[in-house]
């Protein structure tokens, strides 16, 4: 009864959007890391496309099992968020296209994000807690 209580639907979606947006900052921080790195291509997380998935249910976030010694298990969250080369932006004369203006915008938004999630989720524990009470 208690697992489901604190493994829902809800704190599995929130796990989800918290390790996507943990991801996103790890590749923003890379993309920062590489603004003076010749030719480097400033690189961009679109997690919200499988998270969304995953919500309807048409995504999928099982690891394939190529040995039948494998255990069954969710993929790690960094298998599943879809990392690319960003488009858009300039070139500069060096090859590497990172905009530092760009990467703390989405620094930003990216905290803000992940903050608000958390909020949430402490609230939800919250007013379980309460209602144990």
């Amino acid at each position: 009864m208690s697992d489901s209580i604190v493994s829902d639907t809800t704190t599995q979606v929130v796990k989800s959007a918290l390790n996507g947006l943990s991801r996103k900052q790890e590749v923003i921080s890379q993309n920062l890391a590489n603004v003076d790195t010749p030719a480097y291509q400033a690189q961009s997380v679109d997690f919200q496309t499988t998270l969304n998935n995953t919500l309807n249910g048409t995504g999928t976030l099982r690891m394939a099992k190529n040995n039948i010694a494998h255990m069954d298990s969710a993929s790690s969250q960094k298998d599943f968020v879809q990392i690319s080369n960003r488009k858009g932006g300039t070139d500069r004369a060096d090859g590497n296209n990172v905009d530092i203006d760009v990467e703390m915008v989405d620094m930003t938004e990216t905290v803000i994000n992940y903050q608000a999630i958390v909020q949430a989720l402490t609230k939800k524990f919250t007013l379980l807690k309460q209602i144990i009470k």
